[in-house]
């Protein structure tokens, strides 16, 4: 089963960690968000491509989500002791990675080539592919102005509202070769409980993506999705803020409408805790299924992308024999 996952952050490195110890080797895809890129210190930094990357490759600090495991910070403190901001803190062995993307980079590599040299390194067994190789980054709107988006989410803890959100270099971004191939060969598409405004929206802005998804549909291939909000309230990160702000319901409704609206998804699950949403969801079109969303460990991880998988199996994809077991 070739099963393609849209994800952004710590929720869907989650559950890309699910769907990889459901597939065999090769079989999983992971397109991620690159909006949240970032340059400091000379280095060009991708946040929701390297959770998801440290997360697959089993390294991942356990606690946080995000980072390395056992990390160090004899660099933050050196550099705090030199006087330099040190607010958007790297751990040391975070910052190998980010010093070898970008001496590839400088070298002429492309970040999808880039993406695949370090999943070959940290012996990822399955494929993570920049959602383009141009450079898109995401800002917010708040009643003090435009912010760059690590500004907004890390010096300012998220705190202020946003009113509205842009994708500069959006429009003139392409989808890569790789990502059409990884879109037109799945047999399955999976949208993880990523932010939907600025972890899954970014994705959906870079121009012939999302028509690539569609077009997968019509083939149909099952597109699942599933709710980061539960019981109104997002698990980790801005998404319920930043959606009530929006001017948007924040609930497993309000992510199901963005969807819907996109034409991205066939099935929607939620968490037992919005069972009561399930008419309203339904009455978009969607067939929505309730179960826990909660991926607390490893074995829940596993238990939600097996039930994401099977609901695929029941719209017509072929059932892996890991899945049926």
């Amino acid at each position: 089963m070739r099963v393609l996952c849209l994800a952004g952050g710590v929720g869907g490195a989650k559950l890309a960690d699910g769907l990889q110890q459901a597939l065999a080797p090769g079989e999983l895809t992971v397109i991620v968000n690159t909006g949240d890129d970032l340059e400091r210190h000379a280095l060009t930094i991708c946040p929701d491509h390297d959770t998801v990357l440290y997360t697959l490759a089993g390294i991942a600090d356990p606690a946080q989500g995000w980072g390395v495991a056992g990390e160090s910070w004899q660099v933050m403190d050196q550099l705090a002791r030199l006087g330099d901001d040190t607010l958007f803190r790297l751990g040391d062995r975070d910052i190998a990675t980010h010093l070898y993307r970008t001496a590839l980079l400088r070298a002429g590599a492309r970040p999808t080539e880039v993406a695949f040299e370090l999943a070959r390194a940290l012996e990822v067994p399955s494929r993570i592919l920049p959602m383009s190789d141009d450079p898109v980054r995401t800002r917010v709107r708040t009643p003090d102005g435009w912010l760059d988006f690590q500004d907004y989410f890390v010096r300012l803890h998220q705190a202020p509202d946003v009113l509205e959100v842009a994708f500069d270099g959006a429009a003139e971004a392409t989808v890569t070769p790789e990502a059409v191939d990884a879109i037109r060969s799945a047999e399955v598409i999976v949208v993880a409980p990523s932010n939907p405004v600025v972890s899954i929206g970014p994705i959906l802005a870079v121009p012939g993506l999302l028509a690539e998804i569609v077009a997968a549909r019509r083939r149909g291939v099952p597109s699942i999705g599933v709710s980061g909000i539960i019981g109104g309230k997002a698990l980790r990160g801005p998404a319920d803020r930043m959606m009530t702000s929006l001017g948007q319901e924040s609930s497993a409704l309000g992510v199901a409408r963005r969807y819907a609206a996109a034409d991205l998804i066939d099935v929607f699950f939620v968490d037992h805790a919005d069972e009561g949403l399930v008419a309203e969801i339904g009455a978009l079109g969607l067939h929505v299924l309730a179960t826990d969303t909660v991926m607390a460990d490893a074995a829940s991880r596993l238990r939600l992308a097996r039930e994401m998988l099977a609901a695929a199996a029941s719209h017509g994809a072929a059932l892996p024999e890991s899945i049926q077991e």
